[in-house]
């Protein structure tokens, strides 16, 4: 593999361009950089722990309170729905924050595909966070749910929709995740076809977000699985 950089002067008084890009295989046509590059920060700033941030900012490990896990349902629960508002729009911000501009930065923004990519780096980073060694992270859906708002709004309305309905109804988040989930696949294949960037991309998104779920599946099929009760009850004395 090769590598090169350029430098392109820009106007009289500016600094100049500088383009970086490789190529795997000698005679082919380089590559740039600066997507891969993206597809890192985007993945460094899905792993930003705000719901940690916030335990520690009140006092406590959120790891070690209520549900354990790092999303706005477990700060709802411990810090109550002031704290789990302000994570849950930071979270969603995770995802939205990719899509909308690293493609611009990185100079691909004709090519949907590099926005698919950054928007699953925020979500993987989001799950599988660099700052716990990879453990420890959240769920993925309010990560996901900003990358689709600023992807294909519709879908994610229905989505929301579906969502909010089955959480009034239940009183179970996790349900609610995996039915928005599948209303997201739904309308996604609907709206922009079976074969589009979009409707691919919601099919990862709802396998990730099944395979997150899975022990609340497991405490769903068993009748064990929590209810949305009063918020800030959960958390423990230490």
């Amino acid at each position: 593999m090769s590598g090169t950089c350029t430098t392109a002067s820009g106007r009289r008084g500016s600094l100049p361009e500088i383009r970086c890009g490789f190529s795997f295989v000698a005679g082919l046509p380089e590559v740039s950089a600066w997507p891969f590059v993206g597809l890192m920060v985007a993945y460094l700033l899905g792993s930003t722990p705000f719901a940690w941030i916030a335990g520690r900012l009140r006092g406590i490990d959120l790891r070690d309170h209520g549900s354990g896990n790092l999303g706005a349902t477990n700060v709802y629960r411990v810090l109550g729905g002031v704290a789990a508002c302000v994570v849950l729009a930071l979270d969603g911000l995770k995802g939205a924050v990719p899509v909308l501009w690293f493609a611009q930065l990185a100079g691909v923004a004709l090519h949907p595909w590099w926005a698919v990519g950054f928007g699953l780096a925020a979500v993987l980073g989001h799950i599988k966070p660099y700052f716990g060694m990879f453990r420890g992270g959240g769920k993925g859906v309010a990560t996901a749910a900003g990358m689709f708002a600023a992807l294909a709004f519709m879908p994610f309305l229905v989505s929301f929709g579906v969502f909010v309905l089955t959480v009034a109804a239940t009183r179970m988040v996790s349900l609610g995740s995996l039915l928005g989930a599948l209303g997201l696949t739904v309308a996604s294949v609907v709206q922009y076809g079976p074969r589009s960037h979009v409707a691919v991309l919601s099919v990862v998104v709802a396998l990730l977000v099944l395979w997150t779920h899975r022990a609340n599946i497991a405490r769903m099929r068993s009748g064990t699985e929590a209810r949305l009760g009063r918020p800030g009850a959960q958390r423990r004395a230490s």
